[in-house]
């Protein structure tokens, strides 16, 4: 595996340097063959620890919550962000849950990474890894597989059932298992790809697609939706990319709508409203997940 990071050779760019916690690492801002100006605007913003801070603070955070049990074993979110930048990953984007209740350093948060150097061009997108975990112990460490669709920056969760997902509980020095699991799921990369390759080439009938909106409202809302949402207005693009009617457009475009909100309702007393996007991790996962499995077994 390390072999097959010292092979990936460095795209021209300019030099610059990244620190997290107290490790400092030289980046480039990488230029892409084809799609330059898109890829290489949004693949060379990594996070530094400052951005890193501000977005997730619970990331610094140097214990864990007084209230954990006693078998918990508290391991830094930084050091995990250390170590996979050794291995060539570093962090793009970053987010936590807004509690009320729990403190702002032990609640969910959410780091997406990237290879400082990638090779695997996936259609109009750039493949990630999603680390989540938290350290009040409501959640475990989990790493899974995700997307960043340059022309809208969605970022996608792919399914837990498509790709496995690493999962460990607070219970030690994980460390070089977390490096393994990281590398052995940028090699398949390639197959996230051709995944997404056959879902651009599945061409939905408006029937299909109809249906996949359906689907897409019922997960994002099981409990009922909203006073006046159609599910046909998921399929209302918000940009030229997203016109069409292959399942890739499809997913990309409800999705946005889905997790984003943003959808101007008139409830039957004639208020007006709108949609709300998704701010909790917990929901936002489950949500991204279960569309990309719906997605994909179209084009099975």
């Amino acid at each position: 595996m390390t072999d097959e990071l010292r092979r990936e050779a460095p795209a021209p760019g300019n030099s610059a340097q990244v620190t997290i916690g107290n490790t400092t690492m030289n980046t480039r801002n990488d230029e892409f063959a084809s799609g330059a100006g898109e890829h290489a605007s949004v693949f060379g913003q990594f996070l530094d620890a400052d951005a890193l801070r501000g977005r997730a603070p619970a990331v610094y955070a140097d214990a864990a919550h007084e209230r954990t049990s006693p078998t918990y074993t508290f391991l830094s979110t930084q050091k995990v962000l250390e170590a996979l930048s050794r291995a060539g990953f570093l962090p793009v984007e970053a987010s936590q849950t807004v509690t009320r209740v729990r403190s702002p350093l032990h609640a969910r948060h959410l780091v997406r990474l990237r290879r400082r150097y990638e090779t695997v061009e996936i259609a109009d997108s750039i493949p990630e890894l999603v680390l989540t975990n938290s350290h009040d112990g409501s959640a475990a460490y989990h790493l899974r597989m995700g997307i960043h669709r340059v022309v809208c920056r969605n970022g996608m969760v792919v399914s837990d059932g498509t790709f496995p997902v690493w999962r460990v509980a607070h219970r030690g020095n994980i460390l070089d298992e977390l490096i393994a699991a990281a590398l052995q799921m940028a090699e398949r990369f390639e197959v996230l790809a051709a995944q997404v390759a056959r879902m651009e080439r599945t061409r939905l009938e408006p029937a299909q697609r109809l249906a996949f909106a359906e689907r897409a409202a019922t997960i994002r809302y099981p409990d009922g939706l909203p006073l006046g949402l159609d599910p046909a207005r998921l399929l209302v693009p918000r940009r030229p990319e997203d016109v069409g009617e292959d399942a890739w457009r499809t997913l990309n475009m409800v999705s946005e709508h889905v997790l984003r909100g943003g959808i101007r309702l008139v409830d039957d007393r004639g208020r007006r409203r709108s949609t709300r996007g998704i701010s909790s991790i917990r929901q936002n996962v489950r949500v991204n997940t279960a569309l990309w499995e719906a997605a994909a077994s179209l084009a099975a």
